[in-house]
């Protein structure tokens, strides 16, 4: 049986919804409107004649001009317009809208007004004109060189405007990293950001020589139409169709083509398409397996046979091969950090050489921003920074000696894993040789070296997270910034790589900061944790003492505890949401509190509990979740905030547990530890 129209499936297996006549009729005419011109000409032309008619030496002559003035006017364009397009798309100034309407004007104002434009600026009674002839000898008008100016004119929008939205599409992230790494703005411009935007840059380079090719009315003004000298294809036409209508239509369906050769070989790219967008990639989960990654991770510790040390050597200037190979502590013992925060962040942080300090806080607490700030890559917060003895807050990034790891990586697409590694030492001055067998070493350490060939587009997001660690610490910085490198491991990697990163830290000379959420990972890694919230230090302690008394809720939550805020009575707290809570110990009264208690020290009953809970609510559950080989319950209840319990599933069981069901929570005085905020 047939499926009627309007619900025949699609190709792709969904419903195929009916097009509004409405829309097509319009949408038909136009495609006529356009169609008709293009088939006249084809119709029109004498085919027998069109080889004698595009070999006439005027025809051939013409074409020879039209080619050259083109592709002057494409080198032009190149030579000028690729840097605006970067300073339109990339740098803030007053005047930018003003530039940007410049640099559109040419695409709508008649080309006759542009070449009188032209003539009024260039000619010999023009503003410039004059001043050329008498100091160069150059004059513009009737001059070949006329033509290739009035062509630039024309065409060299249509490369701006393509090469500024692929800019706009491509993420400055991959730039600032470029820039962490030890990259120069020139060589990050033409190592990353150039290859990135290349199908933007050959689709204006590709429409701008074709729209100066077919350049007709501001060259006929302002050049002239001398054979051989300012007579291109264009205007020959314009001259057979007064002569020879029939070798016009000839010479007109030659430039059709070209034209449509152009089009057809962009594929409808007009504003290019960066490489980050393009590019697949496979399932984000780590799928790596096998022997070549599963001996990878061990080979080599810092400082022995299997690699250099972290940080071997200055991260700033040039370094040799026997720089690479040297000890892994610096002669003066060490960079320790030194930084004053101002702005969104407002801060001052301290860490001697080889100290390494978890950041964490909720969404929007100015983790990132704090990154960036070190950095020198945001106006949202400003840091006077000191590495070693040195202050750096006055260095651009790329001179701060200060890598960054950001959350997805900003893996250079164009670029394979061991090209990625190798990059900041490149930037350095690293030899090419040198410089890739150490990144090979770094890529072996972290269990990805069998993947040194491949492209991130062909890396999972963990294989792609590791790459961007290696990355970071080949480059040997004074300061490693880390957001969350570990995010996108499953757990067994995530437990090697971060037992790899830990060995590597050891032997740091410099500070590291991690921001994470994974309370394993600021234990395990870090010597101190970083607590912010909406850009304040609430707590800056070792990881045993902020595991003991948290001041902050949200790490109290994310260590798995319950942790309800409150001002200190007598006997406890009263809660901020409602109730109050008998503590053995609490603060004085009148003090702002955070009650901590942890899930296992809550009970839970079908009935009210007697004996000796001092705090007593009813509840009802609302989830129960799998947490290792114990459970936990969410408990909400009308009289407090909500609470979460850890139990066994056997006593789940015995409870009868479940969504909706009533229940009693109890928590002991003695359980509840207060934190005086």
């Amino acid at each position: 049986m047939k499926l009627p129209r309007t619900a025949r499936p699609a190709p792709g297996g969904r419903p195929r919804a009916r097009t509004p006549i409405v829309l097509a009729v319009p949408a038909l005419l136009a495609v006529v409107l356009l169609l008709l011109p293009l088939a006249g000409v084809l119709v029109r032309t004498e085919w027998g004649e069109l080889g004698a008619h595009l070999t006439d030496p005027a025809t051939t002559e013409a074409l020879h001009l039209s080619l050259v003035v083109s592709f002057w006017a494409l080198g032009l364009s190149l030579l000028l317009g690729v840097p605006l397009a970067w300073l339109l798309a990339r740098v803030p100034f007053p005047g930018k809208a003003f530039v940007r309407s410049l640099v559109l004007l040419p695409m709508v104002l008649p080309p006759t007004v542009g070449g009188v434009a032209l003539l009024l600026a260039f000619g010999r009674r023009g503003l410039l004109g004059p001043w050329l002839e008498d100091t160069f000898g150059v004059t513009l008008p009737f001059h070949t060189s006329g033509a290739v100016l009035a062509a630039t004119f024309v065409a060299m929008p249509f490369l701006v405007i393509s090469l500024e939205g692929a800019l706009g599409g491509l993420r400055p992230r991959y730039e600032e990293t470029a820039a962490s790494l030890g990259a120069s703005p020139v060589r990050v411009f033409f190592t990353v950001t150039l290859p990135m935007v290349a199908p933007g840059l050959l689709a204006g380079a590709a429409l701008t020589w074709a729209r100066a090719l077919g350049e007709f009315g501001a060259t006929i003004t302002f050049a002239g139409n001398l054979p051989g000298t300012t007579q291109t294809l264009p205007l020959q036409v314009y001259l057979l169709l007064q002569e020879r209508p029939e070798a016009a239509t000839s010479v007109s369906l030659l430039l059709l083509v070209i034209a449509m050769a152009v089009l057809v070989a962009l594929r409808g790219r007009w504003t290019g398409t960066p490489r980050e967008r393009a590019a697949g990639r496979t399932p984000s989960a780590d799928t790596d397996a096998g022997p070549a990654e599963a001996g990878g991770a061990g080979r080599g510790g810092p400082g022995g046979p299997g690699g250099p040390a972290l940080d071997a050597g200055s991260a700033q200037g040039s370094q040799g091969s026997q720089g690479i190979e040297e000890s892994a502590a610096p002669r003066d013992g060490g960079w320790g950090l030194r930084a004053g925060l101002t702005g969104f962040n407002e801060l001052a942080l301290e860490a001697a050489p080889g100290t390494t300090i978890a950041v964490v806080g909720p969404n929007g607490a100015g983790k990132t921003t704090l990154l960036r700030a070190l950095l020198g890559l945001t106006r949202r917060s400003h840091a006077v920074l000191r590495l070693g003895d040195e202050d750096v807050s006055a260095l651009p990034p790329h001179r701060r000696g200060v890598a960054w790891v950001p959350q997805d990586g900003a893996l250079f697409p164009h670029l394979t894993a061991l090209a990625n590694t190798a990059y900041g030492l490149r930037a350095h001055g690293v030899p090419r040789a040198e410089a890739r067998r150490s990144a090979q070493r770094w890529l072996d350490r972290l269990g990805v070296g069998h993947l040194a060939g491949r492209r991130p587009a062909q890396l999972s997001g963990g294989q792609a997270g590791r790459v961007a660690l290696a990355r970071a610490l080949a480059a040997r910085p004074r300061l490693l910034l880390l957001d969350e490198p570990l995010a996108a491991l499953d757990q067994t990697t995530r437990a090697r790589v971060r037992h790899e990163l830990r060995t590597h830290l050891a032997t740091f000379g410099g500070v590291c900061l991690i921001v994470t959420h994974d309370p394993v990972e600021a234990v395990s890694l870090a010597d101190r944790v970083l607590v912010l919230d909406e850009g304040r230090a609430l707590q800056d302690a070792p990881p045993a003492e902020v595991t003991r008394h948290p001041r902050s809720p949200w790490v109290a939550r994310m260590l798995g505890r319950n942790a309800w805020a409150g001002t200190a009575n007598a006997h406890g707290l009263d809660l901020a949401g409602g109730g109050t809570l008998v503590a053995a110990e609490p603060p004085p009264a009148g003090v702002s509190a955070l009650a901590i208690i942890a899930p296992e020290a809550v009970s839970l009953h079908r009935e009210r509990p007697g004996g000796s809970p001092r705090n007593v609510w009813p509840g009802v559950v609302r989830e129960v979740t799998a947490s290792g080989s114990r459970l936990r319950v969410l408990v909400g209840s009308e009289q407090v905030p909500d609470l979460v319990a850890e139990i066994t599933p056997e006593a789940a069981a015995e409870l009868g547990l479940a969504d909706g069901v009533a229940v009693w929570t109890g928590v002991k005085a003695t359980e509840v530890t207060t934190v005086a905020l």
